[in-house]
């Protein structure tokens, strides 16, 4: 629902169908209150008034753990890929900016209590248009929020993704060259 220009969404858990290509051309150029409220309402909105205005904005999402704030990021940023004016080369902008996001998510996210997928830092998400509305750059400031994390756990929750997955996928050699065995109840750390 809208409460002013502000969007409540709340995480359902599971895939639904309203973040497709359809949906996105559906939201597009549309006036705000116009629809039913959505994610990419608020991301169109933005993106018209930015233009219209010469003028910066913000998008800010904020919630507990598990509200879908990493999903709603990825969501926006899919929304101006398929719906912003595009060249060869900003296409490659955009791809970069999508495909980091996994990378991001190895280093930062970790099993909690409350989310087997938990981001475990903060996100400063940054595009910059050119001055005909087309994503020309942007970049994404990351920080750990939750460093003791390496050192330990809760019951019940993991370190970060990334180590389990090294342990998991990385050659026999490279962990060998790393000092690192592919048990990971061998550490200390994660079975505290």
């Amino acid at each position: 629902t809208y409460i002013g220009s502000l969007l409540v969404s709340v995480n359902p858990y599971q895939e639904l169908d309203i973040y497709t290509v359809t949906q996105m051309q559906l939201y597009r150029g549309v006036n705000f209150f116009e629809l039913p409220p959505h994610l990419y309402a608020i991301a169109d909105n933005a993106y018209r008034v930015m233009c219209n205005e010469y003028n910066n904005h913000f998008i800010l999402i904020s919630g507990e753990s598990g509200a879908g704030k990493t999903e709603a990021s990825k969501k926006i940023l899919q929304y101006y890929a398929v719906t912003c004016p595009t060249t060869e080369q900003l296409q490659t902008v955009r791809d970069r900016l999508l495909l980091s996001n996994p990378v991001l998510e190895a280093f930062g996210n970790a099993k909690t209590l409350r989310n087997d997928n938990s981001s475990r830092f903060g996100k400063y998400m940054d595009i910059q248009f050119d001055f005909k509305g087309a994503p020309v750059g942007g970049h994404i400031l990351s920080y750990l929020i939750e460093k003791s994390r390496v050192v330990h756990q809760n019951h019940g929750e993991r370190n970060f993704h990334i180590f389990y997955q090294l342990l998991e996928g990385g050659d026999k050699d490279l962990l060998c060259w790393l000092g690192l065995e592919r048990n990971p109840q061998k550490y200390t750390y994660l079975i505290q």
